[in-house]
C-alpha cells in the first residue's frame, strides 16, 4: 500500500518507505557509539497536534477513494492467483534481490544481495504524546498480533517489548506531524550513528510517505542488526494497520515491490491492506537457512526454486 515516491540512499545505504518501504545500512565506515538506554517517554496525553487536522482528513479521503474502487482489500486473495513455483520464486527474487527505483536514485531492477536479521527481532513501539492511551494498546495489540504470525512463518525470533520498556532492536516510533518534525534527537538516541541524511529523511518526510522503515547494519554486512519505522499517528485505523503490517514486514529484508508481486502487500497497486498467504511464503523463504545474508541472486536462485517448489507441494 503506497503514495510513493519511494526513497533510497546511495550506495551502501538503502532505505525504504510505504506508501514508502525498503530498507537501509549504515555505511561501512560510520563511527558507532555503543547503544544507550532509550529514556522514558512522557506518560501524559497532550491535546491534538494542531497540525494533524488537515492530515488526518486528507489521509481518510485516500482511505475512503482507495476502499470505494475495491482496494486496500482485507481478504487473502487466494482465489485470485494459482501460485506455482516459478511464480513464487520470480516473486521473492523480485522482492528480496532487486532494487527499485528511490528518492531521486534511479537504482530500479539493480540486484541486490540477500538482507536479514539473524539476531533475534525485538519490537519495541513508542508513541508521541499526543496519541490517546486506546489508540497505544490498540495499536500494541495489532502488532503483537502480526510478530505472532511473521515469527511463525520465519522461523526467527520475533517478538514485541512491553509499552514502555526501553529494550528492543526495532523501533516503530506513531508521532504527529509536529512530533515527526522535532524527532531527530529522538531518532539519534535510538540509532546512535545515524547520518543526517537519514534522519532528514524523516523529519522533512512529505505527506506523500505514509509510512517508513530504515534497517540498519553496524558491521557493513547484510545482517540486519536494528530498524526504526515511522508510521504516522493522523493516519485511519486501516492505513495505520497497513503501516505496520508493511513496514513491520518489509523490515525484515523483503525490501522491495513488484508489479509481479500478487496477491500480496509488496506492489505498488495498493490492491492490499494486509500481509497475504504469498507474502507470508515469501518471509518463510527469506529466513530458510539454506539461504544466508549476503548471497547473490546468481548462487541463491537454484535455491530459491527448490524452497517454493516445496512450499507449493506443502500446500497442495
Amino acid at each position: 500500500m503506497r503514495l510513493r515516491p519511494r526513497l533510497r540512499l546511495p550506495a551502501a545505504l538503502v532505505l525504504g518507505a510505504a506508501l514508502v518501504s525498503g530498507c537501509a545500512l549504515l555505511p561501512p565506515d560510520t563511527p558507532v557509539e555503543p547503544p544507550r538506554a532509550a529514556p522514558e517517554r512522557p506518560a501524559e496525553v497532550l491535546p491534538d497536534d494542531p497540525l494533524s487536522d488537515d492530515l488526518r482528513a486528507y489521509y481518510a479521503d485516500i482511505e475512503n477513494e482507495r476502499r470505494a474502487a475495491r482496494l486496500m482489500r482485507t481478504d487473502d486473495g487466494a482465489e485470485d492467483v494459482v501460485m506455482t513455483p516459478a511464480r513464487l520464486a520470480e516473486i521473492y527474487i523480485q522482492v528480496a534481490l532487486h532494487e527499485e527505483q528511490s528518492g531521486g536514485f534511479n537504482r530500479a531492477g539493480r540486484p541486490s544481495v540477500l538482507r536479514r536479521w539473524v539476531a533475534p527481532v525485538r519490537y519495541r513501539m513508542e508513541f508521541g504524546a499526543s496519541s490517546g492511551r486506546q489508540a497505544r494498546v490498540d495499536d500494541f495489540r495489532t502488532v503483537r498480533e502480526l510478530a505472532a504470525r511473521l515469527s511463525t512463518a520465519s522461523g526467527h525470533a520475533i517478538s514485541v517489548e512491553p509499552l514502555g520498556q526501553s529494550d528492543g532492536n526495532f523501533h516503530v516510533l506513531v508521532l504527529s506531524e509536529t512530533e515527526r518534525r522535532d524527532a531527530a534527537a529522538r531518532i539519534r538516541e535510538l540509532v546512535p550513528g545515524i547520518s543526517d541524511g537519514a534522519v532528514r529523511l524523516i523529519t522533512d518526510m512529505p505527506r506523500e510517505t505514509f509510512c517508513l522503515v530504515m534497517a540498519f547494519s553496524r558491521d557493513g554486512s547484510a545482517e540486519y542488526s536494528e530498524a526504526l519505522a515511522i508510521v504516522r499517528s493522523e493516519h485511519p485505523d486501516l492505513t495505520r494497520t497497513a503501516c505496520y503490517h508493511e513496514e513491520l514486514t518489509q523490515g525484515l529484508g523483503l525490501a522491495s515491490d513488484s508489479s509481479r508481486a500478487r496477491p500480496s502487500i509488496f506492489n505498488d497497486d495498493q490492491e492490499f491492506a494486509l500481509i497475504t498467504p504469498v507474502d507470508l511464503l515469501l518471509l518463510r523463504i527469506h529466513y530458510d537457512p539454506r539461504l544466508q545474508p549476503g548471497m547473490t541472486e546468481r548462487e541463491a536462485r537454484p535455491i530459491i526454486f527448490t524452497i517454493a517448489s516445496e512450499l507449493i507441494a506443502g500446500a497442495s
